[in-house]
């Protein structure tokens, strides 16, 4: 008899090791990195190609500059994102899904105005309302918030299986450099 609770029991920790992992923020959060990274050297091509076709490196110089101010705003609020929502499922899992509801809409409305701002850089020739057909971005502001927001709702359930110490390790990964955002002027040249 004692075998078969040996046996039950470890199937129960597979079972909640399993679990743990399949809910991983870490993709999605890997996901949204790379499709707002990947919108750096796009922007910053089509500033130099309206740049060449005018003849005026400002608009290079410039828009590159204001695209810098826009990065690093976004960048810190995915820091800020990251760390609020372990906080929220950590520190506050009674009124956990309340507080990752704010922090996600508070991120999608930063997405939201670092999209609004691409767009309006890679108007054609500058002009508002005229698409440039050329510039294609892989960039949904509301579909990399809800990603994310659904992958930590699924990882709170999996921390609550967890005791102790192994709640707060569980998002540590989140803080290593592979997870944060490049620089700027890496993404840039």
């Amino acid at each position: 008899m004692k075998r078969y609770n040996l046996l039950v029991v470890l199937l129960l920790l597979i079972f909640n090791v399993t679990s743990a992992q399949t809910s991983s923020v870490f993709g999605s959060v890997t996901e949204a990195k790379s499709k707002i990274e990947k919108t750096v050297p796009l922007v910053v091509q089509h500033l130099q190609k309206i740049s060449t076709s005018q003849g005026d490196e400002t608009i290079l110089t410039n828009g590159k500059a204001a695209l810098k101010k826009e990065y690093d705003a976004l960048s810190a609020e995915f820091e800020l994102y990251k760390g609020n929502m372990a906080n929220c499922i950590v520190v506050k899992p009674k009124k956990a899904s309340k507080c990752m509801n704010y922090h996600t809409q508070y991120f999608r409305n930063t997405l939201g105005i670092y999209d609004n701002y691409i767009t309006y850089l890679t108007r054609k020739n500058g002009y508002l309302g005229v698409e440039d057909e050329t510039f294609k971005k892989d960039f949904k502001p509301t579909e990399i918030a809800t990603k994310i927001d659904k992958d930590f709702v699924s990882a709170a359930g999996a921390v609550k299986k967890m005791k102790g110490n192994n709640k707060m390790s569980y998002f540590d990964q989140l803080k290593s450099d592979d997870f944060k955002l490049q620089n700027f002027d890496t993404l840039a040249n």
